[in-house]
């Protein structure tokens, strides 16, 4: 009988990434035939895993394309099956929530060339305790977008719409007058 395989979680997977980033920030400092390795076997792998996918019927490549390592895995080999707009408009749609607890809004306004928008809106909902301003949301936005759309190069604030204030028309001006008697 074979034996399972053991699956790491994801916290694992995580600082293992992280190693891997130190290590490879190593070898790219002393290049050589062992980062010549690193590449090589990258450039097999992402053939295999393009393999993979040309193989797999529609439902399953949706699948191996939300889960999140596979994810970054398709987008690092270039063979992501979902075109970097919608990638990076539900990167935006996943940090919505955290923006507006902290009382503003954010919505993906689309792509303008090879440059993602979005539109943001900050409130004063939370008082100055919060933290957090424009200006890291937007960092935040930029990071969250181009890791799951490198294609892109970079990302823009664009002003969110305003809603016109109403207008104020007063109550005497739009009462029934009455018409005088020798008007009738």
């Amino acid at each position: 009988m074979a034996e399972a395989s053991v699956r790491l979680p994801d916290p694992v997977v995580e600082a293992r990434l992280a190693r891997l980033d130190d290590v490879l920030a190593g070898l790219e400092a002393t290049p050589g035939p062992a980062l010549e390795a690193v590449r090589l076997l990258t450039e097999v792998y992402g053939e295999a895993l393009a393999r993979v996918l040309d193989h797999a019927e529609e439902p399953l490549r949706e699948r191996l394309a939300d889960d999140e390592l596979l994810g970054h895995l398709l987008v690092l080999h270039r063979i992501h099956p979902e075109p970097p707009e919608r990638r990076a408009a539900r990167a935006v749609e996943k940090l919505r929530p955290a923006v507006r607890e902290r009382g503003g809004d954010l919505e993906w306004a689309g792509i303008d060339g090879q440059v993602a928008r979005v539109r943001l809106s900050t409130g004063g909902g939370c008082g100055s305790g919060c933290g957090g301003g424009s200006g890291e949301v937007v960092e935040a936005v930029r990071a969250a977008v181009l890791a799951v759309a490198p294609e892109l190069e970079s990302v823009e604030a664009v002003e969110a719409a305003r809603a016109a204030a109403p207008a104020f028309v007063p109550l005497n001006s739009i009462k029934r007058r009455a018409v005088p008697q020798e008007a009738r």
